[in-house]
């Protein structure tokens, strides 16, 4: 499926430009339901997105946060996306939104998966909006080359759900939502910085096998064109 590429000269503008066109989205999705469900990507890259869309204006107190993937830490863990979110998005007028984290206290990550499953049904999916993030093996959310269930995580036939992720480079086990419980966002959004992930962006669009880039599986078979969002 084709996708639609917004190129801005800096971070700053794409972090203002990607904010508007969310809350946009979100405040939309409230007026027609009186709530609205938002998952987005950890990692450095949308801290001054988060920062941005936390001062809009909208009913924060009807919106659901959630997360597109975590590592198995506690959510005070510097590498935990749960702290990204808390100390970016959960501020100024978003402090009024609901988070649902997918860490849970756990003896296993098999076991915060199914926990955190149970938690997330009560968002309710398809989520209003996704923002993912994609590195540059080209993995995306939790989508890792070589992962130890990646097939599993882009079928899109598995149930909608939270699963494990176990692969080299990724340090601590994942949890992380399925392709089906991200695919058919009303919003989905692709948001990378750098002139190194243009490239890579290139190459996923180009041919060859989703679980040599997993991204590829989001570009080609989510519901409708991925918005991507690209500042050098």
């Amino acid at each position: 499926m084709a996708s639609t590429l917004h190129s801005f000269a800096s971070a700053a503008d794409l972090a203002s430009s990607l904010a508007e066109k969310v809350a946009d989205k979100l405040s939309a999705a409230i007026a027609a339901r009186g709530a609205a469900s938002i998952a987005v990507s950890g990692g450095s890259t949308p801290k001054a997105f988060f920062q941005a869309l936390s001062t809009h204006d909208i009913a924060w107190d009807k919106v659901t946060i959630t997360l597109v993937d975590e590592r198995f830490v506690p959510a005070d863990n510097a590498r935990s996306n749960h702290l990204l979110v808390d100390a970016n998005l959960l501020q100024n007028k978003a402090k009024a939104a609901r988070f649902v984290p997918l860490y849970q206290p756990a003896s296993s990550v098999g076991e915060a998966a199914r926990l955190a499953t149970v938690k997330s049904a009560e968002i309710g999916i398809p989520f209003d909006v996704v923002i993912l993030g994609m590195g540059g093996d080209g993995h995306t959310a939790s989508f890792f080359p070589g992962g130890s269930n990646l097939a599993r995580a882009l079928d899109a036939s598995t149930p909608r759900s939270v699963i494990t992720m176990e692969a080299e480079g990724a340090g601590e086990p994942r949890l992380t939502f399925t392709f089906s419980s991200l695919q058919d966002a009303a919003l989905l959004v692709l948001h990378i910085e750098g002139e190194g992930k243009k490239d890579v962006l290139a190459k996923a669009e180009g041919s060859g096998d989703e679980a040599e880039m997993p991204i590829r599986a989001v570009l080609r078979r989510a519901a409708s064109p991925v918005e991507i969002y690209w500042a050098p």
